[in-house]
């Protein structure tokens, strides 16, 4: 999802009607302060993007910045700034904060959706390695040494042997790890995480 926030109606339009030309969902703020509030239930820092224009009455874009970097969001959130006030230092302080991009206006509309489809797409890439992290987490103590030795290309037998404990309980960790890690193989496994 594409998240914009601007205070001008026809900027917004115009980024969503945009957005939309290329596939990608969008939705809009009116200011910052809405975007805070109103994006709670569908915000999701690991597979979004936003265009924030830096400045609006309320509250300007880098606040709003400011506050995603104390709330650990900047990271993993493409934030891409937009202005019609180009301020240089700004623009390398927010990118050196961790903003995605910086965009004066007027800007070129092609260029803009690229870096929003980049954006998106390390979004995306970041949170399907959040899941498999979140996936590994789940795992016993046993069942991490027997993935160990599952990834090392080991039989069961083998397994078995090298933990001291017999096939049928190797099994059993084995198919509590692929149910947890959702694969049904040990290639889908190894492809997974690698």
């Amino acid at each position: 999802m594409l998240h914009i926030v601007d205070d001008e109606e026809v900027v917004r339009a115009s980024l969503s009607w945009l957005a939309g030309s290329r596939g990608i969902a969008a939705c809009t703020y009116t200011s910052a302060r809405a975007f805070l509030d109103g994006a709670g239930g569908q915000f999701d820092p690991l597979g979004d993007c936003v265009l924030l224009d830096v400045r609006m009455p309320d509250m300007n874009g880098v606040a709003v910045f400011d506050q995603l970097v104390r709330l650990g969001l900047a990271q993993r959130l493409p934030v891409i700034f937009l202005t019609g006030h180009g301020d240089v230092p700004m623009a390398v302080d927010s990118l050196k904060r961790g903003a995605f991009d910086f965009f004066e206006k007027p800007f070129n509309d092609n260029a803009l959706m690229d870096r929003v489809e980049q954006g998106l797409a390390g979004s995306r890439q970041a949170g399907g390695l959040a899941a498999v992290h979140a996936r590994l987490a789940t795992l016993s103590a046993r069942e991490r040494e027997v993935l160990e030795l599952i990834l090392a290309g080991k039989m069961n037998k083998v397994v078995a042997d090298k933990l001291g404990i017999s096939m049928r309980t190797v099994e059993v960790h084995r198919a509590n790890i692929f149910d947890k890690m959702h694969v049904k193989t040990a290639v889908e496994l190894a492809g997974l995480l690698k």
